[in-house]
């Protein structure tokens, strides 16, 4: 029998936006709260940073930076129903790898075109959500949602609601991992944590060192490559850390340095590394990732992080003993966004409608724990619980098994690789500098992202023609 349920969606993020398109298209009664003045989660960018509190979250939500350009191809990334074209206007970025501007602006036509800003409470923080009490019979009566919201004047109302379900989906990059470094805590000149990083102009003639050469560490360190003295890139022993591309980078540019890690920070400025070599610097920043948090949900300890493994959840969505009133959509890393939030919430919403089932408990734990033995067994950290690695096959498995979704095309994936090949070899011009496969130019033209011709066909002066993203609205 096909049931429908008032349920409450945390954050207005892509994760979040992902259910309530999908709960609502299954015909729940949605609500989604999101603690800012619009929606986009960590793409509403804010030039404001960490109000006093460099490496915490005291400031804004987002983490983005001025200058981030996407990381993954425009044709790969929009929702499976919704593509990500360039819009035929003056004000956009046709880019394949354009800037964060120009997804927000996607993530807004997407709530425009599916009617979802009508579900959607803006400036309305979630302050606590805890397990309304049990009927006399132990049977569960859903959740006690309570938010501050933000009226004018600054008056903050406090309301309590009850729903049915939640679908927690506040995102992974808000609450900033920091290492811990002998010294750190006298350390006095500047420290911060990516998430507080904007922009470059503060930095002007200093030496920075930056902690991590994952992908915001290498943005950021050729961001800053171009006003700061000298940048110092601390990086782990770790196989594959460093990608041919950020070497070169770093033998073509004298003023970037890689050095092992850290082993302490001294009073008089100074950086010293394991290997013995040491600068004086005038900012660190800490480029370590992110935790995730979730400090407004009480479950009476039936869910908790542990090294960045929330758990347990069944399939990274679902935490057992809850299922399927509580539900995650969002955790899972290294995965394609954001498709795989819509399969999670394809699959969340025919749950709690009764169209799909979930096993029993003892089931559903049982398998959380063989994944985490097999994970442990393979040598994987356990704050790696989450992280898909890209692999494409078992996020189409996911979809398939769990909802039905469709697999992802062979071009597109393709694309995606070639994409990663183009990064790990050049760490500066990469998302501008490509040339695509026949498989992939025939996939781009047969879903109407080329006009004209091909980039393999040249002029008489041996110039490749030019890529043109096909001008299209979502209108």
């Amino acid at each position: 029998m096909v049931s429908f349920m008032k349920v409450c969606v945390v954050g207005a993020g892509v994760a979040g936006l992902a259910a309530a398109r999908e709960l609502l298209r299954e015909g729940h009664d949605v609500t989604v709260m999101e603690q800012s003045g619009g929606v986009g989660g960590q793409w509403l960018y804010d030039p404001a940073t960490d109000a006093g509190d460099p490496l915490g979250t005291a400031g804004a939500h987002s983490s983005i930076y001025a200058s981030l350009r996407l990381n993954s191809p425009r044709e790969v990334i929009g929702f499976s129903d919704f593509p990500f074209y360039p819009k035929n206007d003056r004000g956009g970025d046709a880019r394949r790898f354009p800037r964060h501007g120009e997804f927000l602006r996607y993530i807004r036509d997407f709530c425009d075109a599916f009617g979802l800003m009508d579900a959607v409470r803006l400036n309305t923080r979630v302050a606590h959500v805890g397990m309304a009490p049990r009927s006399d019979d132990g049977g569960f009566l859903g959740w006690e949602v309570r938010c501050a919201k933000q009226g004018e004047g600054n008056e903050v109302v406090t309301t309590e609601e009850v729903f049915d379900a939640i679908v927690v989906a506040v995102g992974q990059f808000t609450q900033p991992r920091i290492p811990t470094i002998n010294g750190m805590d006298k350390w006095s000149r500047r420290q911060l944590h990516s998430h507080s990083y904007r922009v470059p102009d503060s930095f002007h003639g200093e030496v920075v060192v930056i902690v991590g050469c994952h992908e915001s560490g290498k943005d950021i360190a050729l961001d800053l490559r171009e006003v700061v003295r000298e940048v110092h890139i601390s990086v782990k022993p770790m196989a594959g850390t460093i990608s041919p591309g950020m070497s070169k980078a770093v033998s073509k540019h004298p003023n970037l340095h890689l050095h092992p890690e850290i082993d302490c920070l001294c009073d008089d400025g100074r950086v010293v590394f394991v290997d013995g070599s040491g600068v004086v610097a005038d900012a660190i920043i800490y480029c370590t990732g992110y935790d995730y948090s979730f400090p407004f949900l009480d479950t009476a300890g039936l869910v908790t992080v542990d090294d960045n493994r929330v758990g347990p959840l069944f399939e990274h969505t679902f935490p057992p003993a809850l299922a399927p009133w509580l539900s995650f959509v969002g955790v899972p890393r290294m995965v394609i966004l954001p498709r795989f939030y819509e399969m999670q919430a394809r699959w969340v919403a025919q749950v709690l409608s009764g169209r799909m089932a979930l096993p029993p408990v003892e089931e559903m734990l049982r398998t959380v724990e063989e994944y985490n033995r097999a994970r442990e067994a393979a040598g994987v950290p356990k704050r790696l619980t989450h992280a898909f690695g890209l692999d494409l096959e078992l996020c189409d498995e996911f979809g398939e098994k769990r909802c039905g979704f469709p697999r992802l095309e062979d071009w597109k994936k393709e694309l995606i690789l070639s994409s990663i090949t183009s990064l790990l070899d050049d760490a500066e011009s990469w998302r501008d500098d490509y040339l695509d496969s026949d498989i992939v130019l025939e996939g781009l033209r047969s879903q109407g992202w080329l006009t004209g011709r091909s980039p393999h066909d040249k002029d008489d002066d041996g110039a490749a023609g030019e890529r043109a993203p096909k001008p299209q609205t979502h209108s």
